[in-house]
């Protein structure tokens, strides 16, 4: 459907995703922003905290996707292995980063906090790679050729995607419509088929739904090309008038 805008993927790091300890909202706000910007975000992963699949995942979806999104695993705990994992996965070497640690370490000290060794690690930054600003927290996150490594808590990958995201380049932003049908599902399939075929540059998707015992069906037309996008749903509501759906 968008074959021309770029792509990404985003890969969610961390055992307290996968055992239910925490709720990621980062892959709904990344979306949110990509579509805006003509990315097309096409995959999503969550690993574990473990050193062979964090490798394993961003070498896939680097070679696979325009820009790889990583979120969590860059704080100052033993488990934040996600550094050193892009590292490894890119063949570089790492270490602590002067400009990185200039920045924690100002920020620790204006607030009176032991700038030790567990922050540190924050500064710890892969050979060649760009810094990306967080105006939150301070402690960077960072671009490794496609992959943009960024904090997993959420205010902080926010500001991180808010900085990063106008350095990209992106496409043209995916345009969305939807209409209700208050029908069931199974009697809009065989229409909603053949107009999705009289329009292949758009993504249709049919969405259930159950009102006060009432079944519907709620149309979703997205597209880039706003013109066509409205054409099509103009057609959807010829098949479908409001005022003879029930």
């Amino acid at each position: 459907m968008t074959d021309h805008n770029p792509t990404a993927a985003i890969l969610i790091i961390g055992d307290e995703i996968l055992s239910g300890r925490t709720r990621d909202a980062n892959m709904y706000h990344l979306a949110g922003e990509l579509t805006r910007v003509g990315i097309d975000l096409k995959e999503a992963r969550v690993v574990s905290d473990d050193r062979d699949a964090i490798v394993e995942a961003v070498q896939t979806l680097s070679s696979k996707y325009t820009h790889v999104f990583t979120s969590g695993g860059i704080g100052p705990t033993h488990d934040d292995i996600t550094a050193d994992c892009i590292a490894a996965a890119f063949g570089r070497t790492i270490d602590v980063r002067d400009d990185a640690r200039a920045l924690l370490n100002a920020h620790y000290e204006a607030r009176g906090v032991e700038f030790n060794e567990a922050r540190m690690r924050m500064a710890r930054i892969p050979e060649g790679a760009t810094l990306i600003e967080n105006p939150v927290s301070i402690a960077p996150g960072f671009s490794v050729e496609n992959v943009h490594v960024m904090a997993g808590v959420p205010s902080v990958f926010v500001a991180m995607v808010a900085g990063l995201l106008p350095t990209l380049t992106g496409g043209k932003p995916l345009l969305s419509q939807t209409y209700r049908i208050d029908r069931p599902e199974s009697t809009v399939a065989e229409p909603l088929g053949m107009l999705a075929a009289k329009y292949p540059a758009l993504s249709m998707g049919s969405y259930p739904f159950n009102r006060d015992g009432a079944f519907g069906t709620n149309i979703v037309i997205r597209g880039q090309d706003g013109a066509m996008v409205d054409a099509a749903i103009l057609e959807l509501a010829t098949i479908f008038p409001a005022n003879e759906q029930a």
